[in-house]
């Protein structure tokens, strides 16, 4: 098992992709925190036996996701793996007719919320010799997407965290990385609420070479990799895990409408 005896926080841990890393990491060994906002994680966290413990956290607000730290050293002593997931794809307009009170939101979950996890993770990890932390950020961080100005900005913000983390703190024994999703059949996109699968046909975005949407599972294989000894020797890197569309990309097509 790579996670063996490991002890992992994963935020957003009640749906999607950060669900499908709690069972990945379970199914090797990881001891969990699982923490959302939406009380999903009551029931994943049951799922999963006596190895997880679910909290509840918004991760834009300091408290909680301190007080999440907190819970996982007292439960299990220290912190190993602290996955950053949490967050949601709000703001999607033109810039012009994008509002403040959206720049807040969009920022306050997906960059403020990441700042925080990093901040209370790595202060947690300084005190035990090291671990390795994955935020999860987006291909629109790394690309332009139409209509993306504020999520892609939040998602860019978290990149260059990441980056300049792996350089402030591997020293410490800390590895700090993310993985970029591309499109990937979540409850983020409107049909998955009636498809728990990408149905064949489904639309993509334009320009995606492997040509289907990604799996939850797959997002969380690179992010087991990347928290796992087998990445010892890697920081600061922003993985793609987009079918190829960062290095194909040509912009978003008529395929994207209606998803």
């Amino acid at each position: 098992m790579r996670l063996r005896d490991k002890v992992a926080v994963i935020t957003g841990a009640g749906s999607g992709m950060g669900k499908a890393m709690a069972q990945m990491f379970a199914a090797e060994g990881a001891k969990l925190v699982l923490a959302d906002i939406s009380g999903q994680q009551d029931e994943v966290a049951a799922s999963l036996g006596d190895a997880a413990i679910a909290v509840h956290a918004n991760v834009a607000e300091e408290a909680d996701v301190q007080a999440m730290i907190e819970a996982a050293e007292k439960k299990f002593g220290r912190i190993d793996i602290l996955c950053n997931n949490a967050g949601f794809g709000g703001g999607m307009a033109p810039l012009h007719e994008q509002s403040t009170e959206a720049w807040d939101k969009v920022h306050a979950v997906n960059l403020r919320g990441v700042f925080f996890g990093m901040k209370y993770g790595v202060m947690s990890m300084m005190k035990t010799g090291g671990g390795s932390i994955v935020n999860t950020t987006s291909a629109s961080g790394v690309v332009g997407w139409k209509h993306h100005s504020i999520y892609g900005a939040a998602k860019a913000g978290v990149n260059q965290m990441t980056k300049t983390a792996a350089l402030d703190y591997a020293n410490y024994n800390i590895r700090v990385n993310a993985v970029a999703p591309g499109t990937i059949w979540t409850g983020l996109v409107p049909a998955s609420k009636t498809h728990a699968e990408p149905p064949p046909g489904a639309p993509t975005l334009a320009g995606i070479p492997l040509k289907r949407w990604g799996l939850a599972s797959e997002i969380a294989s690179a992010a087991l990799f990347l928290a796992s000894g087998e990445a010892s020797y890697i920081t600061g890197v922003i993985l793609p895990v987009d079918g190829g569309y960062c290095i194909g990309f040509s912009g978003m097509g008529a395929e994207n409408k209606g998803l």
